[in-house]
């Protein structure tokens, strides 16, 4: 109850009664206080005048001065307000001892103004701790009168004033609780109304009015929840827009797409997602699960928390269906991942296209190989048997092209073997080391006469590795002949090798020409060259780095090229380290 706005604006206007009457008490009680000890010491400087102080010090030189001193004392006790609550004593000045006095008391204590007059001062302090006031005048050498006040009277206008206080606080209260609640209903009433208004708001009720009275704060908030009200009623419906939107594009987009959050649960499927897989029953399907029936190597915890920001591809074979996968991560507002989104493309007509065009290169690969052979012998005939300078030229030209013609159709048949997967490899333990000294040596005579420079820079510990050495040595080679091709005079290309990780790493860094951006996503397709003019006079088929990424995918490896167009190239191969018990195989 307590906790309410209302009751707390009424315990702010008891606790405001409450502080000022404290205050008014205190500051009654100090001026009441201040008055009554004015008051006695105005009537005490008041009573010993020099009229009586001359009396007195004469009473004290004669023989009975005891005597005649407690009888002038007694003749003004009348002005000094003797009574029973302020009485007068003679003291002997020396000791401090009570001679004599208005009521029985044979000893005092011995207050600072008594011990002032002892040493011939006036004691006119007043304390304000001590029960008393009190007044001590030396007279003569010998006496001290002392006038001694218990406070009665003005302890007695204290409770007075206390029970006043008291009773009016009471009062006070209860007309602060009474006016504090009706007071507060005028802030808390309008603040309930905005409450209930919002629980509306809340539900989807958007169009509550809300009345708004007043132009102070309550009225300048109600008009503010007014104008949010409407800003969130036009937000809603442009979110409602957007959704339908996107539901309608989710529902007629012929790739699939499905949504799964963190526990692997899907949220979210298309139709077309459930007829590439044939899901009949979203709710029990579970990420890792799933994927892994489908021959996918790939796990929710990598993507969410190892490879957050890459894209991951898949294909994936069902129903007599060729699928590509794609796999990404998605966060909330907050940043926070929320699970990962899967998007399907049906790929089997270009799978199917695919593997027709690679039968129709094999085939027609393996049809050139007898006219090429056929024409290269017929013109080394005619060579050796040409007259003039013109015809051996023509002819010389005719073998050189017949040469270009043969390394196509190889290069174009062991992609086909690769393809598929008959080619024959043969895996052995060798130093990788000593082989990149190899191909440095031999590919340094063709970088001298281009003009370039080529260095090797191993590692302190390379260890060997399985693999087929020629093909290692012909990816290497190429990716070598590139750098020095697509590098200008005094140019340098710098081979580096490592071990990190249970990987090997090749890495060949020039500086040359560079790649564009636009050219580094295609360079590893087939018959893709990324100066075709530059590429044709050097010799080049744009064969080499698509057989050279199928060569090093055999070894389970990775081949990758990074590239700023104008300032050089880097291209980085990684190759596992298998088991030494591994045997020589044949893919």
């Amino acid at each position: 109850m307590f906790k309410s706005i209302q009751w707390k604006l009424v315990l702010m206007f008891v606790l405001l009664i409450i502080a000022v009457m404290l205050v008014f008490g205190l500051f009654f009680q100090y001026r009441i206080s201040a008055f009554y000890h004015n008051s006695f010491l105005q009537a005490m400087r008041h009573s010993f005048s020099n009229e009586l102080t001359g009396q007195l010090q004469s009473a004290a030189q004669s023989p009975d001065s005891l005597g005649e001193l407690d009888k002038i004392l007694a003749i003004y006790s009348g002005r000094m307000g003797i009574s029973s609550n302020r009485n007068y004593y003679i003291l002997d000045k020396k000791t401090g001892t009570v001679l004599a006095g208005s009521d029985n008391i044979n000893m005092l204590e011995r207050s600072d103004n008594i011990l002032a007059a002892m040493a011939g001062k006036t004691g006119d302090f007043i304390a304000q701790r001590l029960p008393y006031m009190d007044y001590a005048v030396g007279v003569d050498d010998s006496y001290i009168v002392y006038i001694k006040d218990k406070k009665e009277e003005i302890f007695e206008t204290m409770r007075t004033i206390y029970i006043i206080v008291g009773q009016a606080l009471l009062i006070g209260i209860g007309i602060s609780i009474v006016l504090g609640f009706f007071l507060s209903r005028t802030i808390t009433r309008p603040i309930g109304n905005l409450t209930t208004k919002a629980a509306s708001i809340a539900n989807g009720n958007y169009d509550a009015k809300i009345e708004i009275k007043g132009n102070d704060e309550i009225g300048k908030l109600a008009t503010t929840f007014v104008y949010m009200t409407s800003m969130i009623k036009s937000s809603m419906e442009e979110i409602a827009q957007e959704k339908n939107k996107l539901e309608t594009m989710f529902r007629y987009m012929t790739d699939g797409v499905i949504a799964f959050d963190v526990e692997q649960k899907v949220i979210h499927i298309n139709p077309a997602a459930k007829d590439m897989l044939r899901i009949k029953n979203e709710k029990k399907l579970v990420f890792d699960d799933y994927f892994a029936k489908l021959g996918a190597d790939i796990c929710m915890a990598q993507m969410l928390y190892i490879d957050q920001q890459s894209t991951l591809e898949k294909e994936l074979e069902t129903n007599d269906r060729h699928i590509k996968a794609y796999f990404v991560t998605f966060k909330t507002d907050e940043e926070k991942l929320s699970g990962v989104i899967v998007v399907l493309q049906d790929i089997t007509e270009a799978q199917q296209l695919e593997i027709s065009r690679r039968e129709f290169v094999a085939n027609v690969s393996h049809e050139l190989r007898t006219p090429q052979t056929s024409i290269k012998t017929y013109s080394e005939t005619l060579q050796a048997f040409a007259r003039g300078e013109d015809e051996k030229k023509f002819l010389n030209v005719i073998i050189k092209e017949v040469d270009r013609m043969a390394r196509i159709i190889r290069d174009l048949l062991t992609l086909s073997s690769l393809d598929n997967k008959k080619y024959s490899a043969h895996f052995e333990f060798f130093s990788l080391d000593e082989l990149l000294r190899d191909v440095t040596e031999k590919m340094s005579i063709q970088a001298e006469k281009n003009h370039r420079v080529l260095e090797y820079f191993p590692s302190t510990s390379i260890p060997d590795i399985y693999a087929d050495r020629d093909k290692i040595e012909q990816v290497i080679t190429n990716v070598v002949t590139n750098a020095i091709k697509y590098t200008s005079d005094g140019g340098k290309i710098e081979i580096y090798a490592g071990y990190l990780y249970n990987e090997v790493y090749i890495k060949i860094k020039d500086n040359g020409i560079g790649i564009t951006k636009k050219d580094l996503l295609r360079i590893f397709e087939r018959f893709y060259r990324v100066d075709k003019a530059r590429s044709r006079e050097r010799g080049g088929t744009g064969l080499g780095l698509a057989i050279a990424k199928n060569f090093i995918e055999l070894h389970d490896g990775t081949i990758k090229i990074d590239s700023v167009y104008g300032k050089g190239t880097e291209v980085l191969i990684q190759l596992p380290i298998p088991n030494k018990d591994e045997g020589e195989n044949t893919l």
